[in-house]
């Protein structure tokens, strides 16, 4: 039996020949990542090994990216443990605020992930990487210590369900829609522990933007991580991005997979997760009463990458948000903020009654910037959507793409952008 490109990559960093489903192996890691929520707890777990330093501070990479800039003391303190753990290790890949944005943006735009590499973060979201042919997973912060101190983790290899795209989609359709289409069919235990590996034709016809998105809601299947072949799109953007040497697997032929599904991007319509799970999937056909919201947010490590602005401004363009509408933008990384600067987008979401942050996860995990009121609505293009996610434990989040979410803000109720 042949292998899937996850467990080939697995097996050149265990050094092995074959590794299989179910199998116990210790992999050399090539980047470790932590924010500003996990690292300290990181650092101390280090402090209690008794190392001397870390296996290689090229090899670190360590964001403040979730509530920062500082939203309280606490936080501040956080971010000032980190920073002092990154001056006295040296750390190379070290982004205080301004040059910093939110991690999972922020990593491939600093080329820091390529193709073939195996990454852990202690951040969930980790698995976005599989966009560019990586492994990549999140674990815990215990893990992420280990990780620094030797370079290497232990991982059960995973199983895999292969996702055979077709098609081309049809306008307002993005990367957003295919991976809430997905989790509404297998749902948020569909994919518990395996490798999602997304193949097919229709690949073609996702940006690297869309395939990020894709790739980073993995775990909202339950994945152990997401994974697109390496085309030429993601060797140009690697090729623009990075100067690390990358690696190109294939899974074989006769590789196993315990599911295979069938994704028409063509079929595919606009798709909002209601509340309290991402799974609890409707078409925007199938919404057939008025939702009025309370707030939009635009951006998070899922959706604050330059297309989606660019998408958004399309729809927010001569238009204005709903009187008492709270629409907020968060640009992904500063690099991104700035290309939207000099693109006119951030005036045309000033202009349209929207305000714009400095790059920051901030409301997505209710952290700040956006927290919600008892009984609020917001439609928000992050990725969970839990009792009490971004606020009050009676407030809802119905995610969303950064157009579905645009037109939302403008008529005050979850909308079509089509039909404006």
């Amino acid at each position: 039996m042949g292998m899937t490109m996850t467990q080939k990559i697995l097996a050149a960093h265990a050094g092995l020949d074959k590794v299989e489903a179910g199998q116990l192996i210790e992999a050399d890691l090539d980047l470790v990542l932590g924010n500003d929520i996990t690292s300290p707890v990181a650092i101390r777990e280090m402090e209690k090994m008794k190392v001397d330093g870390v296996f290689d501070k090229d090899k670190i990479a360590l964001v403040p990216d979730h509530f920062v800039p500082n939203k309280d003391i606490k936080s501040a303190e956080h971010c000032k443990c980190v920073r002092e753990f990154a001056y006295r290790n040296e750390i190379t890949n070290y982004f205080e605020v301004g040059e910093m944005g939110i991690e999972h943006a922020l990593l491939p735009e600093k080329g820091l992930t390529v193709a073939g590499d195996v990454i852990i973060g202690a951040d969930s979201h980790t698995c976005t990487y599989g966009a560019l042919g990586a492994f990549s997973t999140g674990v815990g912060s215990t893990d992420m210590a280990a990780g620094m101190a030797t370079g290497k983790a232990w991982f059960k290899v995973p199983g895999a369900i292969r996702f055979h795209i077709t098609g081309k989609p049809s306008g307002w359709v993005s990367g957003k829609d295919v991976i809430l289409h997905i989790i509404g069919k297998i749902g948020v235990d569909g994919a518990l522990y395996k490798s999602m590996e997304f193949t097919g034709e229709g690949i073609r016809h996702l940006s690297m933007d869309d395939r990020f998105t894709i790739a980073n809601m993995a775990i909202e299947a339950g994945g152990k991580n997401g994974i697109f072949p390496v085309d030429d799109l993601a060797i140009a953007y690697m090729k623009e991005h990075s100067v690390k040497p990358y690696t190109v697997y294939e899974a074989d032929e006769d590789a196993v997979y315990e599911e295979e599904y069938t994704v028409d991007l063509g079929s595919l319509r606009p798709t909002v997760a209601f509340p309290h799970l991402p799974e609890n999937t409707k078409t925007i056909d199938e919404i057939k009463e008025d939702i009025a919201i309370d707030q939009v947010v635009i951006g998070s490590c899922t959706n604050g990458r330059l297309d989606d602005l660019r998408i958004a401004a399309k729809v927010l363009a001569g238009r204005h948000v709903a009187k008492g509408m709270r629409c907020i933008i968060i640009p992904a990384t500063q690099k991104i903020y700035l290309q939207a600067m000099e693109e006119g987008l951030l005036k045309t979401f000033v202009e349209a009654g929207a305000v714009v942050s400095t790059p920051t996860c901030g409301p997505c995990l209710g952290g700040y910037m956006g927290i919600l009121a008892e009984g609020e609505r917001c439609v928000s293009t992050t990725n969970r959507n839990f009792v009490g996610r971004m606020g009050h434990v009676k407030s809802e989040i119905y995610l969303a793409s950064p157009a579905v979410a645009a037109a939302s803000a403008v008529t005050g109720k979850i909308s079509e952008p089509g039909q404006l």
